[in-house]
């Protein structure tokens, strides 16, 4: 079956990376046993935590449920790629930092028998600003439940669902890569947001409350833009929630090559 132009695109820069990175003439990397480890880091003395999330091939999945800052479960077979992690407390402001050892150390590896997966679940009661990028791979994001003030996630090649519905996030920027992206921004809203989301190459899909009011502007790009049950007034669409809510959600989409859906929860 033909692929789309997307499609294309997207093997090409995913191709074209794992060549970057294949030609380094460090030692390279092999597939070994499967290795699974537990991680937990205890929150200490902060009252709120800067983290960031950097991991270069895999799978990341993340949700709340933790007692302790945070709780993870890291499953790889490549040796060189066991996760790096670091936690200091300074002034009362945590600074976590998880991330996949550098891959340009060696490439020769057929990414058909790499298992590399991270389930992290997070504290829901500590205030939590987190730095996410993702390169090749999937993942799944549940994050209704934290307390969350700023999320930064930035996608590579692969798919991703972000759940936010109801969230206590006031600041979203989120750079689309290859990959599709879902973000689901439904719920009961009891503040205001600001989010700017970038397009790439896939498919962007936001969910959108009803209740609270919503202003969506999209610019530029060159890819479709499908919009259901929303009031378009030129690139800015509207609900009907919006100018009679106390709460607004306030979105700047910058269209990339795919298609963006907006769609009202039902």
């Amino acid at each position: 079956m033909m692929k789309s132009s997307w499609e294309v695109i997207g093997l090409v820069l995913l191709i074209g990376g794992l060549a970057l990175v294949a030609g380094c003439n460090a030692e390279p990397l092999r597939v070994g046993d499967l290795q699974t480890e537990s991680t937990t880091v205890e929150l200490g003395a902060a009252e709120t935590v800067l983290t960031e999330i950097d991991m270069g091939a895999g799978r990341l999945t993340i949700d709340g449920g933790s007692n302790e800052l945070l709780q993870a479960q890291f499953t790889y077979n490549v040796e060189g790629w066991q996760p790096e992690v670091n936690y200091e407390v300074s002034d009362g402001i945590g600074r976590l930092h998880v991330d996949q050892p550098d891959t340009r150390e060696g490439f020769s590896l057929d990414m058909d028998d790499i298992r590399y997966e991270w389930d992290m679940q997070f504290n829901e009661e500590i205030p939590v600003d987190m730095d996410i990028t993702l390169g090749a791979g999937d993942s799944q994001l549940e994050l209704s439940n934290l307390t969350l003030n700023t999320l930064k996630f930035e996608n590579g090649a692969g798919d991703t669902d972000i759940d936010l519905s109801g969230s206590t996030v006031r600041d979203l920027e989120v750079r689309m890569g290859a990959g599709d992206v879902s973000v689901d921004l439904s719920g009961n809203w009891q503040q205001d947001l600001s989010a700017d989301l970038m397009g790439g190459i896939g498919r962007a899909t936001v969910i959108l409350p009803t209740s609270a009011g919503v202003r969506v502007r999209v610019q530029g790009g060159l890819g479709q833009v499908n919009a259901t049950g929303l009031i378009r007034d030129g690139d800015v669409y509207t609900n009907d929630a919006y100018d009679e809510s106390s709460v607004t959600l306030d979105i700047e989409i910058e269209g990339g090559v795919g298609e963006i859906n907006l769609e009202l929860a039902e």
